[in-house]
């Protein structure tokens, strides 16, 4: 296992790849927050699309480079896409993330999220209340987030403490972090370095838009300003990460 300094150096170089390349993520996101999921991939560099019709999804889903697929509003047509779109995911190798929203309280919900799970999703993203139904996730990257974030791979464990509790106020920053995740795994073939950059990034971004703003409202625009603005060095100075590992 290497050094966090060597998870910061990637994070500071994955956030420059994503900017020159442009990834696309698809996004089968909670209804909810799809413009502010939507506009934050676009002032990271990357480029999103967002249908969720089952005629239309496997295209879009073969044309991205990564998936993520969040269960925050869920129908039936909803979930036929999820289902296509995944198959298409798998089948062609590309990095995808399952976000099992809300599973704590429908059964029905988390007997699709276990699912979903089951078909060996890159990523499997979280928090405490959720990722406590899920032990082993079939060799995915699991991830609980929190006021610390804490990702693990086998017996390799980063906890990432970057963040502010304005966070928390704003409807949507969970779901964005998950499509981050999503366009730093495009450029950045180490799952693990992958989402600890893009989680570095969410937090440091939140840090420096939270000392700018009064509340939660000027707080969410300031967010989306410093994730267009923010620096690979903003990424090395900042970075407050250690390994736990099992």
């Amino acid at each position: 296992m290497t050094g966090t300094s060597d998870f910061v150096e990637s994070a500071a170089a994955s956030l420059a790849l994503v900017r020159e390349q442009r990834p696309r993520v698809h996004c089968l996101m909670n209804t909810v927050v799809q413009k502010f999921v939507a506009d934050g991939l676009a002032a990271l560099g990357a480029i999103p699309s967002m249908t969720s019709t089952p005629e239309e999804v496997e295209a879009f889903a073969r044309r991205a480079d990564a998936l993520v697929v969040n269960l925050g509003t869920l129908d039936e047509e909803r979930r036929r896409a999820i289902r296509l779109a995944a198959a298409v995911a798998r089948d062609a190798d590309k990095p995808w993330i399952v976000d099992p929203v809300h599973c704590d309280y429908p059964p029905s919900r988390l007997a699709f999220a276990r699912e979903l799970i089951a078909s060996e999703p890159s990523v499997v993203r979280g928090n405490a209340s959720e990722m406590d139904f899920f032990g082993e996730v079939n060799g995915a990257l699991k991830i609980k987030t929190g006021a610390v974030d804490e990702l693990t791979l086998d017996l390799h464990t980063i906890r990432v403490e970057n963040g502010h509790p304005l966070m928390a106020q704003v409807t949507g920053t969970g779901c964005l972090s998950g499509a981050l995740i999503a366009a730093f795994m495009a450029v950045e073939p180490d799952r693990l370095k992958a989402a600890t950059g893009a989680l570095l990034t969410s937090g440091i971004a939140a840090e420096i838009a939270a000392e700018r703003s009064s509340g939660p409202g000027t707080f969410e625009a300031l967010f989306r300003d410093a994730l267009a603005a923010l620096r690979a060095e903003d990424i090395i100075v900042n970075a407050r990460i250690s390994h736990a590992d099992g």
